[in-house]
């Protein structure tokens, strides 16, 4: 049984703590985080302010962080050097020479290490990988990605809204699409970028070029309250795959559509699994540490290449 415990319980620890409760090789023993009312609605876990006496106390295999972007480097290699598997939320840090240093730290003291860029395990995004190398399409042409909201207000001593420590937009938000075109299709030949950025707000528009398509990618935080989305639409020769409104669409040349992931007795419907990402990496990385073999679906060369590309938006 793997000893996993949590650092940062803020919002996205909200989708990684349920996901360890599923998987039964692995057992949630300690919470850490500064403000104790964030772990007052997990009982029966011991509850830490200070990670180093958590990891001193609770003889962890495992450390999930969830912390603020500025503390994902410091804290990982902190946890690696003591011999512990370290899965850290995205983005690996917002300067690149960390990411070298955070692998060779794992290679060093032999522990599992991986960033959980989310959207290399979610079930919508895969299914346009598998068309995109399958080719039963034919050749992709275009895409459009987005990943919109309103700007947070409610992040920890507001460090979300402060670029020195969060990166904002393209370093929160703007970087689940581009790590996702990295992994997909590889480093683009180009980027142009267009943004809007000022005290209240960010909003970021840029193209991305291949040698025979194009990724358009928009991502915002706006001032006023719109509701978050994330949706993709990429075009094939022969056939469209969108997903919006929360639905996966299949458009074919021949007329035919179809929902993929809808009920599998229905005819002409492809049957996705239906899992969520948050589980899916968190399943795959603990299976990658009781295996004992890298987490090699997040690669550092691709990370690097991620924060090559969002640095010079």
């Amino acid at each position: 049984m793997l000893r996993v415990g949590v650092l940062g319980v803020g919002g996205i620890s909200g989708t990684h703590i349920p996901a360890w409760k599923r998987i039964k090789e692995a057992e949630l023993c300690a919470l850490c985080d500064i403000r104790p009312e964030q772990m007052e609605a997990y009982v029966g876990l011991p509850h830490y302010t200070d990670a180093k006496e958590m990891l001193d106390k609770e003889n962890l295999d495992i450390l999930d962080i969830c912390l603020p972007t500025y503390l994902h480097a410091e804290y990982a290699a902190f946890a690696m050097e003591r011999g512990i598997h370290v899965i850290c939320e995205k983005p690996i840090s917002l300067h690149k020479k960390d990411a070298a240093r955070l692998y060779e730290t794992a290679a060093k003291n032999r522990v599992r290490f991986m960033v959980a860029q989310v959207l290399r395990f979610w079930p919508e995004y895969l299914y346009l990988k598998d068309a995109y190398d399958s080719g039963r399409y034919g050749k992709l042409l275009s895409g459009v990605m987005g990943r919109l909201g309103t700007r947070p207000g409610w992040s920890w001593d507001n460090w979300m809204t402060d670029e020195k420590r969060s990166g904002l937009v393209p370093f929160d938000l703007h970087i689940h699409d581009v790590d996702f075109m990295v992994y997909a299709f590889g480093r683009p030949n180009k980027s142009t970028a267009f943004r809007s950025k000022c005290e209240t707000q960010d909003y970021l528009h840029a193209v991305y070029e291949y040698d025979d398509f194009f990724i358009s990618a928009e991502a915002s935080w706006y001032a006023s309250p719109y509701p978050f989305q994330a949706s993709f639409r990429f075009q094939f020769e022969r056939a469209v795959i969108a997903n919006e409104a929360g639905r996966l669409m299949v458009y074919e040349k021949d007329g035919k559509t179809f929902q993929a992931g809808a009920d599998e007795q229905q005819s002409g419907t492809i049957n996705l699994p239906q899992t969520d990402g948050y589980y899916n990496e968190i399943r795959y990385f603990t299976d990658c540490v009781l295996a004992g073999r890298d987490a090699d679906i997040v690669k550092q060369e691709e990370l690097e290449t991620v924060l090559d590309l969002l640095t010079a938006l």
